[in-house]
């Protein structure tokens, strides 16, 4: 019996000082802990609702009846051009983030009654990314984004009308890039 609380005294011993460099690791580095990538993800389960999928892509079809311009694609491959398959939720993030705040919102009075209930769906969403600390500092996802914006500016509100037309693409690109299939996170609640 002595053996085996010495051998779990000295287990406890060796975790408490690992415990100990860890803390004297982040106090020598001012208390900053090392960027993780994109640790944060979506629980699937956001984009297995049936009623709130049928709602985002009735919005979307809506508005796309109404978008003239058919030669611009917003959400496609060309926004995932150099962007690595790890920072693609990242850069919707930021995407998601400008959809709301540039088109949604001031927009919220159109489509209805679609958009009052997607658009707090999605706004649900962006705050779960927003608690996620994700590093975002590729050069390809600034650009990317910027290149988005600016055509969305350029096209005045037939960019916005597209932006609302390609939803279900924002809403798909999020499904695929920012869950893991099968697991619950950190964000479920």
């Amino acid at each position: 019996m002595a053996a085996r609380q010495k051998s779990m005294s000295a287990s406890l011993m060796g975790t408490l000082a690992a415990s100990c460099l860890l803390l004297m690791a982040l106090w020598v580095q001012g208390g900053a802990a090392v960027p993780i990538v994109s640790p944060c993800r979506l629980d699937r389960a956001n984009f297995q609702q049936p009623y709130i999928t049928n709602r985002t892509f009735a919005l979307a079809n809506e508005a796309s009846l109404v978008d003239n311009n058919t030669d611009v694609r917003l959400i496609g491959s060309k926004l995932f051009q150099g962007v690595k398959m790890m920072e693609r939720c990242c850069m919707l993030k930021q995407v998601l983030n400008f959809a709301l705040e540039e088109v949604l919102l001031p927009q919220s009075n159109r489509f209805k009654p679609y958009m009052q209930e997607v658009v707090p769906f999605l706004a649900r969403l962006n705050k779960k990314l927003g608690q996620c600390h994700m590093e975002c500092d590729n050069q390809n996802i600034q650009r990317n984004v910027q290149n988005l914006k600016d055509t969305v500016k350029k096209l005045g509100e037939s960019g916005e009308i597209k932006v609302i037309g390609e939803l279900n693409l924002l809403f798909m690109a999020l499904k695929n890039e920012c869950t893991r299939p099968g697991q619950s996170s950190e964000m479920d609640n």
